[in-house]
């Protein structure tokens, strides 16, 4: 939201009151509290009819510093509120020095807050400066409607590139955007998005969050172009600095705050095929789609049934339509022998036609408007209302309905929706309905994942969900919502999933071959690389069906080798699952994530890092013509071997059963031996691929196993690379690709062998 008309003016009609004068400084043991009057004080005059601004300093954990901006401070906190795992935070508080100059410091984070002279609060990270909230940052705002809204303003650096906010689909670098937090049925072809979180992330060495669950208004370097503005309404705004001081240590730190990504199940990370939306289908179709891939040679881990399972205006009643699936639970057992899981379709919304309706109405689980009526509308599902997850029992209503469906055999749940929360109803728990409209999202996917926890266990839960927004990342996998069939629309879903990577997401999926519409097969079949060489991969469209055979026979083909390619990346796959479960570090990083000091890797947004060693540039053209940025060194291919050296843009054609896959320098890729199923024993025959090894490296790689972790410790010392096991005694190998210093070599460990030794 703009407050200004050009850099000097307000708005017709709106005031601004901004810190002047530093009125007094109160010095706690963990807090700092600065209160600052709107003008000048010359006399003791000055101070009657003058509006204080109070700026407090305080902080959840080292590194992070929280500001919390007020002016009135007696209005009604409603809620609800972001859970914060704070910690104890090393702080140190220290009054003004002889320049006028106070200091709060955690960690390494210091905000010094000038108390002489012009309002002025310099961050500063290990002792580099890292933005600043200026004599015009701070606006406490009334408009001419007589709205009030507060407002900061953090400078950018020359070159400074902002990240995050969410999945957005438009341009990766969020420089020069206007941004509005507030979750929306948008599509991915809109400035609307699905997940909004008010978080954003600095190629500086610096994140800054802000603690407010309603809408959060963003100009980066719009309404001023030297800074980056947030604002919300009301009379105070909550926020936080986040100090690296590498990208990758501020998600950490972000997450570590928020909530870490959950560790998701091996068999989620296998090809997921849909019914379609739409699409006509009963068990006989199903089954031969089933049947169609095991014929083709297509390992299939997840089958799901989309809305239609369910009876049209009934949505949701969570009951098999009886005239389409006579026999559920048989279905299910027998879709199940197959070696499957079920996921189906969900949503919150309860149709005027739903069984469950009535029930809900009666006992208070729906949303309901001031007089007392339930909140009903047409839009989705004829006269449809709102599960209302503030209230306790009707959490447990709902998630009793659904751990029915999981004792018929179901597996796991697609949680759809969550974005269209109205704002005129009233809550069961008096939360303000403003600050729920994106909060909404966060209590419905927790109701449905501590379901699947309490059923199958941690590690076991997996949804596949739509909407979120902070702390939603605890509640893996997301997906990027609807896409159209088109290279335009790939490119589009990629850069939201970048973009929801640096807002703390550890595991993303997109709708292969796109959702509205029939992709062309030329389109399909750079998806299905792009799609299998995702965290999640899944095969979904609207009103045409996604299995690969609809397209060509060489769709087949090209399904099969991507998929049996991602099952053989497994151990790999799974080593980067732990990473964003135990650390925030997403599965799929954007350039710059791995290559921050990279100023050629900073605005790239077509390819990513699977993973921390390889890259994967999608194809977005028929002829195979693809531009692929390289960072530093000597990259290896994974498919063909061919090496080429960067920093450098290199321009490549692929066919459709390749796209640019590459292995940094000093890369050891774990494949498993076996390329049936994703959820197998990978120690078993393991072969680690190691890719130029410099004299003198040293790194572990980590292969998660059902029976314990392994560890496999890769050094070189001139011509010899040596290899030390820890944690397996089964069979393995490693394979050191040639490289510009010499040749490669293959050396095998037997049962319970732990180091080999060969010479490069």
């Amino acid at each position: 939201m703009k407050f200004t008309d050009g850099y000097w003016l307000p708005q017709p009609g709106t005031t601004i009151l901004r810190p002047r004068d530093v009125a007094d400084v109160q010095v706690g043991d963990d807090t700092l509290t600065v209160w600052s009057s709107t003008a000048p004080l010359t006399s003791r005059g000055d101070t009657l009819n003058r509006p204080l601004v109070t700026v407090t300093f305080s902080s959840p954990m080292d590194d992070v510093v929280g500001v919390r901006i007020e002016h009135f401070q007696g209005g009604v906190d409603r809620g609800p509120h972001f859970g914060l795992a704070t910690q104890p935070a090393g702080v140190k508080v220290e009054p003004a020095d002889a320049d006028g100059i106070a200091t709060f410091t955690a960690g390494a984070l210091t905000a010094r807050v000038r108390t002489r002279g012009e309002w002025s609060v310099q961050f500063e990270g290990d002792g580099r400066h890292l933005t600043a909230s200026t004599p015009r940052s701070i606006g406490v705002v009334t408009d001419a409607r007589g709205d009030h809204y507060v407002h900061e303003q953090l400078t950018l650096g020359v070159g400074e590139h902002v990240y995050g906010l969410g999945e957005r689909f438009g341009a990766f670098v969020k420089n020069g955007q206007s941004v509005d937090i507030w979750n929306a049925d948008g599509g991915t072809a809109s400035e609307q998005a699905y997940k909004n979180v008010p978080f954003y992330l600095s190629d500086q060495g610096y994140g800054v969050f802000v603690d407010h669950p309603g809408l959060v208004s963003y100009e980066v370097g719009t309404e001023v172009v030297s800074r980056t503005q947030f604002s919300v309404a009301g009379e105070s705004l909550q926020y936080y600095v986040i100090y690296g001081p590498t990208p990758k240590d501020v998600l950490r730190r972000y997450t570590a705050l928020t909530g870490r990504p959950a560790r998701v199940p091996d068999w989620s990370y296998g090809l997921w095929l849909s019914t379609s939306f739409t699409t006509s289908y009963d068990e006989a179709t199903v089954t031969s789609f089933v049947d169609g891939m095991a014929e083709r040679g297509i390992p299939l881990s997840v089958f799901h049934f989309d809305c239609f399972w369910m009876r049209e205006f009934h949505w949701s009643d969570f009951t098999w339509d009886p005239a389409t699936f006579p026999d559920p639970e048989g279905m299910l057992a027998r879709l199940k022998a197959k070696g499957l899981r079920i996921c189906v379709w969900i949503n919150p919304y309860i149709a005027q036609r739903s069984r469950l309706f009535a029930e809900g109405r009666e006992r208070g689980f729906l949303v309901k408007r001031a007089d007392g009526s339930v909140w009903q509308t047409d839009l989705w599902q004829a006269g449809m209302g709102l599960v209302d997850f503030t209230n306790p029992d009707a959490v447990r209503w709902y998630t009793e309905e659904l751990r029915t469906l999981l004792g018929q055999g179901v597996d796991c749940f697609k949680t759809d929706f969550g974005e269209r929360i109205p704002t005129d109803v009233v809550w069961h728990d008096g939360t303000d309905p403003e600050r729920m409209h994106n909060y909404y999202t966060y209590l419905y996917n927790k109701a449905v994942w501590d379901l699947l926890v309490e059923e199958r266990g941690e590690g076991e839960a997996v949804l596949f969900a739509r909407s979120a927004t902070v702390g939603g990342q605890q509640f893996p996998v997301h997906w990027g919502g609807d896409s159209e069939s088109t290279f335009a629309s790939m490119a589009e879903s990629l850069r939201g999933g970048l973009s929801l990577a640096l807002s703390g997401f550890g595991y993303w999926s997109h709708d292969i071959g796109g959702f509205e519409g029939t992709p062309d097969p030329a389109v399909f079949k750079r998806w299905l690389a792009f799609g299998l060489l995702s965290s999640h991969s899944r095969l979904h469209g609207s009103s045409s069906y996604r299995v690969p055979w609809a397209f060509d026979d060489e769709a087949v083909d090209v399904a099969r080798d991507f998929t049996r390619l991602k099952l053989r990346l497994m151990p790999y796959l799974a080593q980067a699952g732990v990473e964003a479960h135990e650390q925030g570090v997403p599965v799929m990083r954007p350039m710059v994530l791995e290559f921050p000091h990279d100023r050629g890797a900073r605005t790239v947004d077509t390819q990513y890092m699977l993973g921390s060693d390889l890259l994967v540039a999608p194809v977005f053209s028929a002829d195979g013509e693809v531009d692929v940025y390289v960072p530093d060194g000597t990259w290896t291919s994974l498919l063909s071997g061919e090496q080429v050296t960067g920093p450098r843009w290199v321009r490549e054609r692929h066919g459709f059963d390749s796209l640019p896959l590459y292995v940094r320098p000093g890369g050891v890729v774990p494949l498993a031996a076996r390329d049936e199923r994703p959820d197998d024993d990978w120690l078993d025959g393991l072969t680690l691929r190691v890719f130029g090894l410099p004299d003198g490296h040293r790194s572990v790689t980590r292969v998660p196993s059902a029976g314990g972790d392994a560890e496999f410790e890769v050094s070189r010392q001139g011509g010899t690379v040596r290899v030390e096991a820890r944690g397996t005694s089964s069979p393995w190998s490693v394979q050191v690709a040639p490289s510009v210093d010499g040749p490669g070599g293959t050396a095998h460990a037997v049962a319970g062998q732990a180091v080999v030794e060969l010479t490069v």
